[in-house]
């Protein structure tokens, strides 16, 4: 009889982790998750893209399931083609959070993705996109941004790195919203209270699973909720410091397919 796998319950995030640079994912990554489907586990994607900007990974990655989007603010059935759950950000919360941000260090450029199936990645002029294969629409002025219902703002500032923008946004935004970092030029606005953990509960809630036989994988500052709600968190050997700090394990990077290292381990071949 075939042993029960150890955990029930695999999320990955994708930049960073799972993915390559090149926004490949290896051969030897998808034969691990190959492995954990044929033991009987679930596989989710949890990822601070939108699910307008996943889904042809989703395919490439054979998934036909549930898939954790936008920072956790969307559950999309990837088979359906369609969101489950969404939670937008107000837009005029979004826009006081953006000025008391700006208050505190001076012009910030700024980004949206939209909520909805279909919705549109929108950056207002000086905005750079961190992540230059994901397509966006550029507008003639911010006000153009708030012109339909968002599920975020992605900041960035000419001097402050990332981790000062960040920890000066939580400062200045308080309980308007979440700030988060999810990768290099990446620093987010989101609807309060909501983060990976939220959006990763909530999924595994309707599969049927619990935090108890979860292993989540990542490496950005937005991985630790996901982290701290499950039983184990493996971080990337190019992880953020905060997130490492968090870790129950650091494995190789992922241009050496960390992700695949630790899942041989734990989901051995038949």
């Amino acid at each position: 009889m075939a042993s029960t796998p150890a955990y029930a319950l695999i999320a990955t995030d994708l930049d960073g982790t799972l993915l390559r640079g090149d926004d490949t994912v290896s051969d030897r990554s998808l034969a691990a998750l190959a492995r954990v489907a044929r033991a009987g586990a679930r596989h989710l994607v949890v990822t601070g893209r939108p699910a307008p900007r996943v889904r042809s990974l989703l395919a490439r990655l054979g998934c036909t399931g549930l898939a954790v989007c936008g920072q956790g603010a969307q559950v999309y059935d990837a088979r359906a083609g369609r969101l489950l759950w969404s939670v937008q950000l107000d837009r005029d919360l979004a826009e006081t959070a953006l000025g008391k941000v700006e208050a505190e260090v001076g012009q910030v450029f700024a980004a949206v993705d939209q909520d909805g199936e279909d919705g549109r990645t929108l950056i207002e002029p000086g905005y750079r996109m961190p992540h230059p294969t994901l397509p966006a629409v550029r507008v003639g002025r911010r006000a153009d941004l708030w012109a339909e219902p968002i599920s975020k703002v992605l900041l960035r500032h000419a001097e402050l790195s990332d981790d000062e923008l960040a920890a000066v946004a939580r400062s200045a935004v308080g309980s308007l919203a979440t700030v988060t970092m999810s990768g290099p030029g990446t620093v987010e606005l989101q609807p309060s209270g909501v983060t990976k953990a939220t959006g990763l509960a909530l999924a595994a809630e309707w599969l049927g699973l619990g935090p108890e036989r979860a292993l989540a994988f990542g490496d950005m500052p937005n991985d630790i909720p996901m982290f701290r709600w499950a039983a184990r968190g493996v971080a990337m050997a190019g992880a953020h410091p905060e997130l490492k700090a968090v870790a129950d394990e650091v494995t190789v990077s992922n241009e050496d397919d960390g992700v695949a290292v630790v899942l041989e381990r734990l989901f051995p071949a038949a």
